[in-house]
C-alpha cells in the first residue's frame, strides 16, 4: 500500500467565473488544495507569490488585453521560479503558446492542454499529477 501523499497546493487562475469555481471545486474533490484563485495575470503573480503553490493551473488568455498574459505570467512565475509546476489551459491551438511554456525551465514540470479536449475528469487529473512530478 502506497502513503498518501500530502495535497497539492494550487492557484488557479481564469478569468471565467464559472469555470475558475467549477475547476476549484473539481480540484479539492479530487485531493488537491486550491490555496488561491485569480481573474487576472497580476493576481496570479500574486496569488503565488503569496502561496508558494505546487501547481499553477492558469488560462492562456486573460484581462485586459486577452491575449497572452496568463502564458506571460506563468512564463515569468518559472523563470524566477523553475520548480514550479505549471499547466496551461487554453481554447486555442497556438504553438508559440506551448513552446514559451515548453521552453521554461528545460520543459520540466510544464503541461498544455487544450480544454476542449479534456473529456475525462480522472485523466486531467492525473496529468496534473504528472506535471506535479516532473
Amino acid at each position: 500500500m502506497q502513503p498518501e501523499r500530502p495535497a497539492i497546493r494550487v492557484v488557479l487562475a481564469e478569468d471565467g467565473v464559472l469555470l475558475r469555481e467549477g475547476l476549484a471545486g473539481l480540484l479539492g474533490r479530487f485531493g488537491f488544495e486550491v490555496v488561491a484563485t485569480a481573474g487576472d495575470a497580476d493576481a496570479l503573480k500574486a496569488a503565488v507569490a503569496e502561496h508558494a503553490p505546487d501547481l499553477v493551473v492558469t488560462d492562456i488568455r486573460m484581462p485586459p488585453g486577452f491575449t497572452d498574459e496568463g502564458l506571460r505570467a506563468a512564463v515569468e512565475l518559472r523563470r524566477t521560479c523553475p520548480e514550479l509546476a505549471v499547466v496551461a489551459l487554453s481554447q486555442y491551438v497556438e504553438q508559440s503558446y506551448a513552446s514559451d511554456l515548453i521552453d521554461s525551465a528545460g520543459g520540466k514540470g510544464v503541461g498544455y492542454l487544450l480544454k476542449d479536449r479534456v473529456v475525462d475528469v480522472e485523466e486531467f487529473v492525473g496529468t496534473l499529477h504528472q506535471v506535479v512530478d516532473g
